[in-house]
């Protein structure tokens, strides 16, 4: 079974995946393959440099994100181009590893815009992790050395926590009050049971 996983901004998604790769589980990360692709994809490269030029890659061959995110964040179109790009190359690269993990029971593709992508509707079932919005905004202006509005911005790209809920199949908690491990072990009983 393909499970993903998902949550805004500070919710702590990836620190729930760490609890589930304890348990043997192979992750998919998504955000961090996406910006590999950017990097090392032929066809993805070339997209990028026809849609924002020769300046979207350093010299050295590094994708510029700076020069990208001064871009996109103030042009809804351009990040719309982007992603059209980008997520196509996610759900090509991340169904052909999910098809490598043959000894897996199942797998984990964890992905901040799971749902806002449509790449939720490949997942059999989908995990939302949710915490309250002030602890998401401290969690991530103390890990990007952000400001609350910088922070704000970023969570108002992201669809509202409540939607993502009521299409989740599984419900994590992390609002520093409940186990996380335990929460992670329920489910993780329930999806072996499925399989």
């Amino acid at each position: 079974m393909n499970i993903g996983i998902t949550g805004n901004i500070g919710s702590g998604k990836t620190t729930v995946c760490r609890i589930f790769e304890t348990l043997g589980i192979p992750i998919y990360y998504a955000d961090t393959e996406a910006k590999k692709l950017m990097t090392d994809d032929p066809l993805v490269r070339e997209q990028i440099k026809l849609l924002f030029g020769v300046k979207a890659y350093t010299s050295d061959g590094a994708l510029d994100r700076k020069y990208i995110g001064d871009i996109v964040f103030n042009n809804p179109q351009m990040l719309t181009r982007l992603n059209y790009i980008v997520h196509p190359a996610v759900k090509r690269h991340s169904a052909a590893w999910a098809k490598s993990q043959k000894k897996a029971s199942y797998t984990l593709k964890e992905a901040a815009l799971l749902i806002e992508s449509g790449n939720h509707e490949a997942a059999d079932k989908i995990i939302v992790v949710t915490a309250p919005l002030e602890v998401r905004l401290e969690r991530v202006m103390a890990r990007d050395e952000a400001t609350k509005e910088e922070v704000m911005a970023r969570e108002r790209k992201q669809m509202a926590e409540s939607k993502k809920v009521e299409l989740a199949d599984f419900v994590i908690h992390n609002d520093g009050s409940t186990s996380l491990v335990q929460q992670v072990h329920k489910i993780h009983q329930e999806l072996m049971q499925l399989v």
